[in-house]
């Protein structure tokens, strides 16, 4: 079945090769379907400080030449994991290579008790140097935006980035809050209710409630005392951020995608940081929070196939 969306485009700023027009625009789009394609790989790969690291691999189906395609890497949001991506990945998969990074403290990667600031930045520098190139397009949400925009701002080969609503001059208190809510460990009696009491935070705007139990299922671990938590370590939220990287070393094109009811991105702050990138143009998507890629996966995949699209017509047109 073929269904019609908009996808609001409310600020555009034309930078290098990029523009776009301030317009809402019609698309169409299969609806997604939620599963993981039997010949999704899951593949283990070390840090230069010993840490194991897991991601998922998803490999074209449509190109025999694909793998000279600028690859994906998908970084997920704090507490998160590279499941939350798999809705998604499959149909951005169709021409490319695809990858989604469990960080360390989360997912399936290895939860050391050695926590330090800049970590996942570095999680992110190994896998680049595990796929043996540097010319990746970088996906992230909120925390993994804020990874993908630090290594864009250090690594000039990086061919672009999307930002999915990059915390920036939200409700006051709304990133403190979620962070605190981070930082309790919860756990239940049985895996059922660990499934059962899943949320989002913070709590997504219009979530899909099989979006929900596919990735309840994927996040639930069975702890040491024999109950059963969430595959992250909240340790991690007791950290301090990483100081924010200077903009205008950012050199490739940016999408940065709002949802139109997030508390953690204020379109004023939204727009204001355009206006220090050399190529950047912002999306806000309608009825979606936060978590964009929860609330409205189907307008998401529409911005992100028309943005990776522009950036590789870019970059062949300046060969």
């Amino acid at each position: 079945m073929i269904t019609s969306v908009q996808v609001s485009r409310v600020r555009a700023l034309q930078g290098g090769s990029f523009h776009m027009h301030d317009t809402s625009v019609q698309y169409s789009f299969t609806p997604i379907e939620i599963r993981m394609p039997p010949d999704v790989r899951s593949h283990r790969f070390q840090t230069p400080d010993g840490i194991l690291l897991h991601c998922l691999h998803w490999k074209p189906r449509l190109e025999q030449n694909a793998d000279a395609r600028t690859p994906i890497i998908l970084l997920h949001g704090g507490g998160a994991n590279a499941h939350w991506w798999d809705h998604l990945a499959g149909r951005i998969a169709s021409q490319r290579q695809v990858y989604a990074l469990d960080f360390r403290g989360h997912g399936d990667s290895d939860h050391p008790e050695n926590r330090f600031v800049g970590a996942f930045n570095g999680d992110l520098e190994a896998m680049v140097a595990w796929l043996g190139r540097e010319d990746v397009i970088l996906i992230g949400h909120s925390l993994g935006a804020a990874v993908a925009l630090d290594h864009a701002s250090r690594f000039a080969a990086t061919r672009g980035i999307v930002l999915v609503d990059l915390a920036r001059g939200g409700t006051p208190g709304g990133g403190r809050r979620a962070r605190l809510a981070l930082s309790l460990r919860r756990t239940y009696r049985t895996r059922d209710e660990a499934i059962e009491r899943f949320r989002f935070l913070p709590e997504a705007s219009h979530p899909d409630e099989k979006i929900r139990l596919y990735i309840a299922e994927r996040s639930v671990q069975l702890e040491p005392d024999g109950r059963f938590g969430y595959k992250f370590d909240p340790k991690w939220f007791g950290l301090p951020s990483r100081p924010r990287p200077n903009l205008e070393q950012v050199r490739c094109p940016c999408l940065l995608v709002r949802g139109g009811e997030s508390t953690l991105l204020s379109n004023e702050a939204a727009t204001e940081f355009l206006t220090r990138l050399a190529s950047g143009r912002l999306i806000e998507i309608p009825g979606a929070g936060h978590h964009v890629l929860i609330d409205q996966p189907d307008r998401l995949l529409v911005a992100l196939e028309d943005f990776i699209d522009d950036v590789e017509v870019a970059e062949q047109e300046s060969n």
